[in-house]
């Protein structure tokens, strides 16, 4: 841990070597703030006239200045009137507000380097310039002072430093990855889906390609649940105020709420979540502890506000489909349900190609509803949930929300990326709130506990993960278009459209490319696409019943028989999917 602190205090170091060349370099710049983050650094700056990418080598250039300078960082503690005057002077607005902000009695401190320049800044820093690692100046973007729309539009140039120059030029490589595999670029080279302005920022169109890729996963999903007692429900996309008053989402989550609307005098919400919803399904009929435990699952799209500066993509959208469901049960089938839910989630993770975990569990904090010792038999069952699984598990100390204790799995993709996908909630505030009940084996009235939980996370966001996982070349059982049959010439089109037709009978996904275009352009362009499998006939297919098979890796295997063919593709597009159910 030290060794992290120490790399994330050298990366904090250099984005005040930034913030000083940029000062130095463009005079009449203002400051924002400089965080060291992870793998980095970035500071936001308000410039007199924005830059641009190609003024990144010029600021490397005085910060390599700089650190060879290997100038001491001086700490100072001033007075509040001392710090405002002194950032008052320099016109340093962002600096002045922030420490208007700053808790009475709270220490200020800045760092110097050399003479002249200086920083608000809490620390801690290295010991002078010099100690700035190898670094490297990455990207430009905008970003809102203070993350507020309604802010000023700053610019913020990321950067990420090292402790070595092979450790930097590694992750650099790592970075090319990633830029290759980046879901918007593979996205749109691949027509899977796009966003357009006249829709609305966030709100994602999905093409036929990442349709279909979006439909494989959403009836595995389905598979996998029906095997595992879910029942599977649909529910609206609007609701009556009072349903999100009686929630607590009006006074707890309103700011991420679309605006109401008004029919009939009464005031709608597009949904934020579903469990209202299900709530209201379960509360349809008198329920028995016979009943229990009642598992609802639905594909259910909601909407939230999302400020359109974080949003990125797929990854962070305003309408999105959560693969969501509600558990009801007894107490005592507390234990089992979790487990259930955990070994479930590896089991759907796993058939994607995902199988390695990071866990957090999240306890109890300060203000919570609920009984302490409820809190604590749920904290346990989720460590329980966990090591049967096999997880390594770390604990947020107090990070649960109000309601209940929670598990949140981050998968790791090709690249060694956590993405956080599955979230178990439990939840001793709901049931309270809607007076749910189950008449017990004493025939009096007793409250379920309710556990959230979203395995996949998000259909956008989780497709957002497998396109850069995968690089857009999705296993064969994912694949849009499984095969592509090439025609030589226009007389061998209606034997290639009869292989077709084979492969579709068999159940596979395969299409005819008949345009006039060489076949070496042809072929190209599948492997561009990703295709799997380049089926290419000529006079020699069509005379001897064959197609001449090329993979989109570009290794060629040769004529093959047709039915050859359809069984060798029929297995590669079962292997991660059947295994999965097979356990």
């Amino acid at each position: 841990m030290a060794e992290l602190d120490d790399l994330a205090r050298m990366r904090h170091s250099a984005a005040h070597v930034m913030a000083q060349a940029v000062q130095e370099l463009y005079p009449g710049t203002r400051l924002g703030i400089g965080p060291a983050i992870e793998d980095g650094f970035y500071y936001d700056f308000a410039f007199p006239q924005p830059i641009t990418p190609e003024d990144l080598p010029r600021i490397e250039q005085r910060m390599a200045e700089i650190v060879r300078a290997r100038a001491p960082f001086v700490r100072e503690v001033l007075s509040r009137e001392e710090a405002l005057a002194l950032f008052g002077d320099k016109d340093e607005a962002f600096k002045v507000e922030l420490i208007h902000d700053l808790p009475t009695g709270e220490e200020i401190s800045i760092y110097r380097t050399g003479d002249q320049w200086l920083d608000l800044c809490r620390g801690p820093h290295v010991g002078d310039t010099g100690r700035v690692g190898p670094f490297r100046l990455l990207t430009i973007a905008g970003a809102y002072w203070r993350g507020d729309e309604h802010r000023p539009m700053l610019q913020r140039i990321y950067g990420t430093a090292f402790a070595t120059r092979a450790e930097l030029e590694t992750h650099l490589k790592r970075l090319e990855e990633a830029q290759r595999r980046d879901h918007r670029r593979l996205g749109r080279e691949l027509d899977l889906f796009s966003v357009a302005e006249q829709v609305g920022p966030g709100l994602i169109l999905w093409h036929p390609k990442g349709a279909r890729v979006r439909t494989i996963v959403e009836d595995y999903w389905r598979t996998v649940h029906d095997d595992a007692g879910y029942q599977l429900v649909y529910t609206p996309h609007v609701g009556r105020a009072e349903l999100w008053r009686t929630s607590g989402h009006l006074d707890f989550y309103r700011d991420s709420m679309y605006a109401p609307m008004e029919i009939e005098g009464q005031e709608y919400y597009a949904k934020p979540m579903n469990c209202p919803f299900h709530i209201q399904i379960y509360r349809a009929h008198l329920r028995s502890y016979r009943d229990l435990p009642i598992r609802l699952g639905e594909l259910g799209t909601v909407y939230r506000y999302e400020r359109t500066g974080v949003l990125h993509g797929l990854l962070r959208v305003r309408g999105f489909t959560q693969d969501d469901s509600h558990l009801f049960c007894r107490p005592d089938q507390v234990e089992q349900e979790i487990v259930g839910v955990v070994n479930l989630t590896i089991r759907l993770l796993g058939a994607f190609g995902f199988n390695e975990f990071d866990a957090y569990i999240s306890t109890r904090p300060e203000k919570f509803v609920g009984d302490a010792a409820m809190w604590e038999q749920a904290t346990e069952v989720l460590k329980i949930a966990a090591r049967q699984a096999g997880l390594r598990y770390q604990i947020e100390e107090g990070g649960g929300a109000f309601y209940g204790p929670k598990i949140d799995l981050k998968i790791r993709d090709a690249l060694g990326r956590a993405w956080q996908c599955t979230t178990v909630q439990f939840d001793f505030n709901l049931p309270e709130r809607f007076h749910l009940e189950y008449i017990g084996e004493d025939g009096q009235p007793h409250r379920p506990v309710m556990i959230h939980r979203a395995l996949l996370g998000s259909m956008e966001r989780f497709f957002g993960v497998l396109i850069e996982h995968y690089g857009g070349a999705f296993p064969v059982w994912l694949a849009p278009v499984q095969a592509v049959v090439l025609p030589i010439a226009d007389r061998h089109a209606p034997y290639a459209e009869q292989v077709a037709r084979q492969l579709r009978a068999a159940g596979l996904r395969a299409e005819v490319d008949a345009r006039g275009e060489r076949i070496g352009y042809k072929i190209r362009e599948a492997q561009v696409q990703k295709v799997p499998y380049m089926l290419v006939v000529g006079d020699q297919e069509v005379a001897g019943g064959t197609v001449a098979v090329r993979l989109r890796s570009g290794e060629n295997l040769g004529p093959r028989p047709v039915a050859d063919v359809t069984t060798m593709m029929m297995a590669a597009a079962r292997p991660m999917a059947a295994a999965a159910l097979d356990k």
